[in-house]
């Protein structure tokens, strides 16, 4: 099962460190907050990735084409007249990365439904690139195959900012929507499982995921809550950032389930 992770956004409420990057490639603990997401996936046997990228898509390329160098002990030996490069450790990950050009304005659900043909017929996992979490993919992912429908989203109890779900006694979810005044209702956290069908429920470029697709599959008692009760912390806001950097100067940060 491939995993496909939302990074094309400007980023605008962390400007000051993404006028230079996409915010999945702010840096947390040293590397982009989106390999903390990738980490989590490939502890639990999950290596395939699609990067749906859109804002200075090309940092996320160039990252990708030295990965290798960056987590290898390289000899470089010149003394033959050659450019001789010998690897003697290799610590990079077990991983297939394919990274799509989505466009720079096109919308969340516009960036799934153009990555389709690396993805193919068969279901998929989808994050956006800028939360880390401790969801237990391996859980998600039972549930998901045990309930039958469309779409599993995983849902956490993280305030009022996000787009609130309404979850019946089984687990569906009845409504999505916009957040109101009063809202105390699990958000959707991304970390979600889609059956490849649901991709036909988005338009085009101009599609936002979390709207018409996401609404329309609530209705049709197609979308299941993984409720989370563990961690989960978005990276919107430089603030955010700092708070996360102190968990992970700890040693213990409550996402990272890998080993080093």
């Amino acid at each position: 099962m491939k995993v496909v992770i939302l990074a094309g956004g400007f980023g605008t409420r962390i400007s000051e460190e993404s006028q230079f990057k996409p915010k999945p490639m702010v840096d947390l603990g040293g590397m982009p907050i989106l390999l903390h997401i990738m980490k989590l996936y490939s502890h639990y046997g999950y290596n395939e990735f699609v990067i749906c990228a859109g804002y200075k898509q090309h940092v996320i390329k160039e990252y990708f084409a030295d990965y290798f160098l960056h987590t290898s002990d390289i000899t470089f030996d010149f003394t033959k007249g050659n450019n001789d490069m010998i690897i003697h450790h290799n610590h990079s990950e077990p991983w297939k990365v394919t990274v799509v050009d989505t466009g720079l304005n096109t919308m969340t659900g516009g960036r799934v439904k153009r990555v389709k043909e690396y993805i193919g017929n068969e279901p998929f996992m989808l994050t956006y690139g800028d939360g880390v979490s401790n969801v237990n993919i391996t859980d998600l992912v039972k549930f998901h195959q045990e309930h039958g429908k469309l779409v599993t989203m995983s849902a956490y109890n993280a305030g009022q900012r996000f787009g609130v779900l309404d979850i019946d006694g089984e687990g569906r979810i009845t409504e999505f929507r916009e957040k109101t005044r009063g809202d105390g209702n699990m958000v959707n956290i991304g970390y979600m499982v889609c059956q490849p069908e649901f991709i036909d429920y988005i338009e085009g470029d101009s599609t936002v995921l979390e709207k018409a697709p996401l609404e329309r599959v609530a209705k049709e008692g197609q979308l299941m809550a993984f409720k989370h009760e563990g961690f989960w912390q978005c990276m919107d806001t430089v603030r955010e950032k700092q708070e996360l950097e102190k968990l992970w100067a700890t040693g213990n940060a409550p996402w990272k389930v890998w080993a080093d």
